[in-house]
């Protein structure tokens, strides 16, 4: 089995006794062909992709880190580079300057090449069908009627940036319906379920999938529930009580978190989930439930109960949500971004882009010159 131990012959009472030490090993034991583990009083047998994923954790890489062979930067999707720069320059996450390289200087620059060859996360994000080197590498969705009533899916395919830009919007388009109300002479649309909560857990989805699997992402939405699920390695010391809790971030997939924050998809703080839950409360929803069954994750978001009752802008003179304070912030200090903001407040950016709009629809503020020079004006009534 490849053991060593320490047997020592010890004397207590005038009886003799054999000690046997054996000492912590870093590798999974191999007994008859079986490979066992023990993870605090219980022994477990890995096997399969849990092997795998064992076996390559202790060599110092992880899943995403691997290198691939047979793929080259110039193998790599235009379209999904483009969409990466957009990003990073609009949520300020990497500056234009950083950005002015070659698509492999950028590729080095976010740890996505290692001794010349791509990492398997470089090719996840950036390849235009990573299902060629990996089965399973798309969402499904599916919109539901009573039971297992499918009345109409989609696949959103390609490389994991191209869906992060596409796969939200399509959800909003195709699958929910949104009550319409009025603001004054402002048409207010509030759809059932928070649309930066849904994006966060999508991102998640995205970043934390054990995409060894073969298994996709599978999005089911209802009338009164939407879920999204995903194969996962969670944490042995986590549960779903301790995940609504203030805790680290402990990405599966190192590599592809990294890139979601540079493209200001996600924040580095596991903050994910608090601001899911802030979002599902600005609309008046439940908090959503997480749910864990052998290797997958799941999370289930309740629809609004009657979302009419709900008004997006309020009322942003009388002080109320997150419109208000965007106004505060930017009475205190006229030339502060977006990103800023978000930040300030703790929530997203697409949260403080959306209050902005409100406020422009309602005539309170207006922006004057450049997002770099210009300037927030409040127009007083």
């Amino acid at each position: 089995m490849g053991i060593i131990a320490d047997v020592n012959c010890l004397d207590e009472n005038g009886k003799q006794y054999i000690q046997i030490i054996v000492n912590p090993s870093s590798y999974p034991v191999s007994y008859r062909g079986e490979y066992h583990y023990r993870s605090g009083s219980t022994k477990q047998q890995l096997r399969g992709s849990a092997l795998t994923e064992f076996l390559v954790r202790k060599t110092g890489y992880r899943w995403d880190a691997v290198p691939i062979d047979n793929v080259s930067v110039g193998d790599l999707d235009i379209e999904s580079f483009e969409i990466f720069r957009r990003e990073a320059v609009r949520t300020e996450r990497m500056t234009r300057k950083d950005l002015e390289c070659t698509n492999e200087e950028l590729l080095n620059k976010l740890g996505l090449i290692v001794d010349g060859k791509l990492k398997r996360a470089a090719v996840l994000l950036f390849y235009r069908n990573p299902q060629r080197f990996f089965t399973g590498c798309y969402v499904k969705i599916g919109k539901f009627g009573i039971g297992s009533d499918l009345q109409y899916q989609d696949v959103a395919e390609g490389s994991l940036i191209l869906i992060a830009d596409r796969v939200v919007e399509l959800i909003y388009l195709k699958y929910l319906k949104a009550s319409i109300s009025y603001d004054k002479e402002v048409r207010v649309e509030t759809y059932p379920y928070a649309r930066e909560a849904v994006r966060e857990a999508v991102y998640n989805a995205l970043i934390h999938c054990k995409w060894e699997d073969g298994i996709p992402i599978q999005i089911r939405i209802e009338d009164e529930a939407m879920y999204i699920s995903n194969a996962c390695v969670f944490p042995s010391d986590w549960t779903t009580e301790n995940l609504m809790k203030t805790h680290n971030s402990r990405p599966y997939n190192p590599d592809l978190a990294n890139t979601f924050f540079r493209a200001g998809y996600i924040e580095s703080w596991g903050r994910g989930i608090q601001k899911i839950c802030e979002e599902c409360n600005l609309i008046g929803a439940k908090i959503p439930e997480y749910s864990i069954l052998g290797d997958d994750i799941t999370v289930k978001f309740t629809a609004v109960a009657n979302s009419k009752n709900f008004n997006r802008t309020n009322d942003v003179r009388k002080g109320k949500g997150v419109n208000t304070k965007v106004l505060e912030l930017i009475k205190a200090q006229t030339d502060i971004s977006l990103s800023e903001m978000a930040d300030h407040l703790g929530v997203s950016y697409k949260t403080v882009q959306r209050a902005v709009a409100d406020l422009k629809k309602v005539d309170a503020i207006e922006r004057v010159g450049g997002r770099r020079k210009g300037y927030w004006r409040i127009k007083e009534k």
